[in-house]
């Protein structure tokens, strides 16, 4: 069986955090993601703004083992702008470059539900026409009880991947810590997972 080469060794553990940020809440979410990767030995966690994106971004996307995929809720839905990035994904789609890599997503909106789900559920299929293995959240639902609060992690009980809630008349600097930390335990968990699935 023919060796990998070291830079090939080191892109098989490279976790992408692919996201569009309106107001700043979701490019938040995207740091958090980005630092609980990159806290695991081994790993090297990368951020790309779809809004920025060139052709040697998109050769590292081809490259890398794992895609987290974030987007604010609007209207029920990805962004446009990420959803134009996800119609662009058409020609790795075609090629299947992204075929066995591993994938999960984060959302936000203003609203506590805000049909966050419906975003999520779009990032999985969007992610399964790739071929990509869905990475779920591992986190029971938090805030569920009366000794739960705001506080706890998973607060809104997501399982698909990280929903987090921003106020609408708030920047990015108010968000919840507890969703924060749902994000960064999503990064450490996609890292672990790209160890588990590149170390044999």
């Amino acid at each position: 069986m023919r060796e990998m080469s070291e830079n090939q060794m080191n892109e098989n553990r490279v976790v992408a955090i692919v996201y569009y940020s309106g107001y700043g809440h979701t490019a938040r979410l995207a740091n958090a993601v980005w630092a609980g990767a990159n806290a695991q030995a081994g790993v090297e966690a990368r951020l790309y703004d779809v809004t920025a994106l060139d052709e040697n971004d998109w050769a590292e996307l081809d490259a890398a083992a794992a895609i987290v995929f974030g987007t604010p809720t609007y209207m029920g839905s990805a962004a446009a702008k990420f959803k134009a990035f996800m119609e662009e994904s058409s020609k790795c789609w075609f090629a299947r470059r992204w075929r066995d890599k591993l994938a999960a997503g984060f959302t936000c909106s203003a609203a506590q539900a805000g049909d966050k789900q419906n975003t999520l559920a779009q990032l999985v299929t969007f992610a399964c026409q790739h071929g990509m293995i869905w990475v779920g959240l591992d986190l029971l639902a938090g805030h569920n009880s009366s000794r739960g609060s705001a506080d706890d992690l998973n607060r809104l009980g997501a399982s698909l991947g990280v929903m987090a809630q921003a106020n609408a008349d708030e920047g990015a600097a108010a968000m919840r810590v507890s969703d924060l930390e749902t994000a960064h335990h999503l990064g450490a968990r996609m890292a672990a997972q790209t160890l588990r699935l590149n170390d044999h």
